[in-house]
């Protein structure tokens, strides 16, 4: 593993932001790519999570981004997917099709060999956008699929969890 500490556990990192979600009176909805639904289904298994989750999609190739997201191919002009750029932009898409307060995404090589792109087994970018927009790269320097997958989900609802607690606390409208 690279120097980036380990999250939580997925069930924890799903409760806490499904607790924070419902607190506030705010919606999700759910861009995944090489983390194959595990984000949507961690914070699905949260008892109550309609009042905060809307929708997600496993966009795992152009095709489904065509379908799923609407993408097009001026917006895809100049970018591909796997890097921090293509994550805010499905994350933003997301949010705005499904009209929640946040949209986020992930899209990585999960492995055990890297991507079409030429990124390496174990590359990710996650992507959180709503009242603020927020990415990052991370490396696991794994080759495990399963395990790759898990800790790009991780990564992915840490990040959310981390953008919400950095947030004013308003109440719901």
């Amino acid at each position: 593993m690279s120097a980036v500490p380990l999250p939580e556990l997925l069930s924890v990192l799903a409760a806490r932001v499904g607790e924070t979600l419902r607190a506030r009176g705010q919606t999700v909805s759910v861009v995944e790519s090489s983390a194959g639904g595990l984000v949507s289904a961690a914070l699905l298994a949260i008892p109550g999570a309609s009042a905060y989750f809307r929708g997600g999609a496993v966009v795992y190739s152009r095709r489904a981004g065509r379908a799923l997201l609407g993408l097009t191919a001026e917006d895809m002009a100049g970018m591909r997917g796997e890097t921090e750029p293509y994550a805010r932009l499905v994350a933003g898409r997301v949010r705005d099709t499904h009209h929640t307060t946040w949209g986020i995404a992930e899209s990585g090589a999960a492995g055990p060999s890297g991507s079409p792109y030429g990124d390496a087994p174990g590359h990710v970018c996650v992507a959180v956008v709503g009242g603020v927009t927020v990415s990052r790269t991370i490396e696991t320097g794994d080759t495990d699929r399963p395990r790759n997958m898990e800790v790009f989900a991780r990564h992915l609802l840490a990040l959310f969890d981390e953008t919400l607690r950095a947030q004013p606390q308003t109440p719901p409208a």
